[in-house]
C-alpha cells in the first residue's frame, strides 16, 4: 500500500485545512488509519484515528476541531482541521494497517504497516 499526502499549506491560526492521504496498492476499505503528526524537535503523535470497525479516536489536544473521515470510493482518507492553533505545526503523515488495532492502540505511532510521506502543515500567527 501507498500513502500519499497532500492539503498542508499555509492557514492562519483559527483558520480552517483539510488534508488528504491517498492510497493506492491495495483498498483501505478494511483497514485502520489513522494521521500522526510530528513537530520540530517533538516525538510523533497520534491526532486522529479510524479502526477497521468505523470507531474513531482523537487526542485531547483536538477533539471537537479535527474530523477524520473515509472516502472508500476514492480510498482516500481525510483530515479536516478546524480552529487551527499555532501549535498544530507539525508534519501530518497517515498511516494505515490491515485490520483491527486495539482500542488503546489506535493512537499509538508503533505498529502501523504503510506511512505516507508527510505533509507540513504550517499555520501562521
Amino acid at each position: 500500500v501507498q500513502l500519499v499526502e497532500s492539503g498542508g499549506g499555509s492557514v492562519q491560526s483559527g483558520g480552517s485545512l483539510r488534508l488528504s492521504c491517498a492510497a493506492s496498492g491495495s483498498t483501505i476499505r478494511y483497514y485502520s488509519v489513522g494521521w500522526f503528526r510530528q513537530a520540530p524537535g517533538k516525538e510523533r503523535e497520534g491526532v486522529a484515528a479510524s479502526n477497521s470497525d468505523g470507531s474513531t479516536d482523537y487526542a485531547e489536544s483536538v477533539k471537537g476541531r479535527f474530523t477524520i473521515s473515509q472516502d472508500n470510493a476514492k480510498n482516500t482518507l481525510f483530515l479536516q482541521m478546524n480552529n487551527l492553533k499555532p501549535e498544530a505545526t507539525a508534519i501530518y503523515s497517515c498511516a494505515a494497517t490491515p485490520g483491527y488495532r486495539s482500542w488503546w492502540s489506535l493512537l499509538a505511532p508503533n505498529s502501523w504497516n504503510y506511512w505516507g510521506q508527510g505533509t507540513q502543515v504550517p499555520p501562521s500567527p
